[in-house]
């Protein structure tokens, strides 16, 4: 038994990506509730994502990228969030290594379109310096995605060089990884 949920790929086109069901089907009741046991060992050791092999090995995923979402939200992109349709979706990506549900939707866009400008570099990063199994926010189950309401417009004005776009602060041209993170920190708390 597999979960399956039509989502966005690669130019927008839907596909079916599979994982492991990690929740019993409760309406109404937290994801914490509805997480069950074997579903709590599956998301701390990324497990559930393992039938995603099948995505990557039909072409319709990538070991890395943006992770993708739900179709409803396709609507709902700026033309710059939208971009992030330019390469394809991935098991992990950017933004899960730089904060994952932890972040805003803002933060996750800032990231995922960093790494359309930077795929290889990005996936170099990723793929080489990080221990998914590890990471502080793959352990906390409690962090939940609020759903995208969208993006906005400033002042009302709905053009498209009025669209609020998402960027990374301009003191970083990339952002940190967590060893980095965690070196920057260090340095802080010798001071």
């Amino acid at each position: 038994m597999l979960f399956r949920q039509q989502s966005p790929g690669l130019d927008g086109r839907p596909f079916t990506p599979y994982k492991f069901p990690t929740m019993r089907d409760e309406s109404g009741a937290t994801d914490q509730a509805r997480l069950t046991r074997c579903g709590a060992f599956l998301r701390n050791t990324s497990l559930e994502e393992l039938p995603e092999l099948w995505n990557i090995l039909r072409g319709q995923t990538s070991l890395v990228g943006p992770r993708p979402l739900l179709m409803q939200y396709l609507d709902r992109y700026s033309p710059e969030q939208r971009r992030r349709h330019e390469v394809l979706p991935g098991i992990s990506g950017w933004a899960q290594i730089n904060g994952r549900n932890a972040t805003s939707w803002d933060d996750r866009f800032a990231l995922d379109l960093w790494y359309v400008d930077h795929e290889l570099l990005a996936y170099l990063k990723i793929s080489l310096s990080y221990d998914f199994a590890r990471s502080p926010a793959r352990r906390d189950q409690s962090a939940r995605t609020r759903e995208y309401a969208g993006f906005h417009r400033i002042g009302g004005n709905q053009s498209d060089a009025a669209i609020s776009r998402v960027r990374l602060p301009a003191e970083r041209a990339s952002p940190a990884l967590p060893c980095e993170r965690k070196a920057e920190n260090a340095a802080m708390t010798a001071r």
